[in-house]
């Protein structure tokens, strides 16, 4: 039996949608920072396969909540993985701290800017000391149809107003989530001790948050004008990596999978959403 946390999230959602067979839980279903319910729960359900979508993603209030961030990033996936079921975990470019110029590699050096960048890093950890048979997957920039995301916000904003500011100095590679979930169905029966690592996935192609939106509004045929602005224009409460493009190298090789470009995910999330 296959178990999907974090069902209500953009990625888990879209999970539930192509493996219908699957037992899906959220926080108010299974707690998984709570080892004895997790235990019994994968131990009654008979689950032999857990895709961990499960996170604490409000990367700016994770810097002043570091131990939720980390009872939910760290302690929640190491249940998980202890409990001896393979399992599927999904992390982040945000272990990154995107002072590179050139591609991440699974292999390359880890250096969180943020809580939720140490918190994810961590979790990774706690998985791949904990398990025999793992894939971790880093992901970056995922939208959908589903919840809250840049994509649904720009188009909002893109149709109250006739221009916004979007910050043009952070690169990396925008991600449709069911492009990743479909990945992921790809790879469930592929999953072997030898294969256990971490890997990359996103949409192929690099780009800045500026002409993401600037793409967002043309495909969605809004005529607000996208200004470029500096990081310094717009701060946060947590740092984000300036660069983090993810090879991907690795997972086509190890999967045979075959990834689209950024701009066909978006023309496909774009179609789902013109249908809602």
């Amino acid at each position: 039996m296959l178990l999907i946390t974090g069902c209500n999230g953009q990625l888990g959602h879209c999970l539930a949608d192509l493996l219908t067979d699957a037992i899906c839980t959220d926080v108010k279903t299974l707690d998984i920072t709570n080892a004895d319910e997790v235990n019994k729960f994968v131990k009654d359900n008979n689950i032999d396969l857990i895709i961990n979508c499960a996170a604490y993603t409000a990367v700016d209030m994770a810097q002043n909540d570091s131990w939720n961030a980390k009872k939910i990033n760290v302690d929640g996936p190491k249940n998980l993985a202890k409990t001896g079921a393979k399992i599927i975990h999904i992390s982040t470019d945000y272990v990154f701290d995107g002072c590179g110029h050139l591609p991440y590699t699974p292999d390359m050096q880890t250096n969180p800017l943020s809580v939720y960048g140490q918190t994810k890093r961590e979790g990774e950890i706690a998985v791949a000391e904990n398990s025999d048979n793992y894939v971790i997957i880093r992901t970056a920039w995922l939208y959908s149809e589903y919840g809250n995301n840049f994509v649904k916000t720009m188009r909002r904003l893109g149709a109250e107003r006739d221009s916004i500011n979007v910050v043009y100095d952070q690169i990396g590679t925008p991600t449709f989530a069911r492009n990743l979930a479909d990945v992921i169905v790809k790879i469930i029966p592929q999953m072997t001790p030898e294969k256990s690592g971490i890997y990359h996935y996103t949409n192929m192609g690099v780009c800045s948050w500026y002409d993401f939106a600037s793409e967002i509004m043309e495909m969605s045929g809004l005529k607000c004008r996208v200004n470029p602005i500096k990081s310094e224009q717009y701060p946060t409460p947590a740092p984000r990596p300036f660069y983090s493009v993810l090879d991907k190298t690795k997972i086509i090789d190890a999967f045979g999978i075959e990834i689209p470009h950024w701009k066909k995910g978006l023309k496909q999330c774009i179609n789902e959403l013109n249908k809602n």
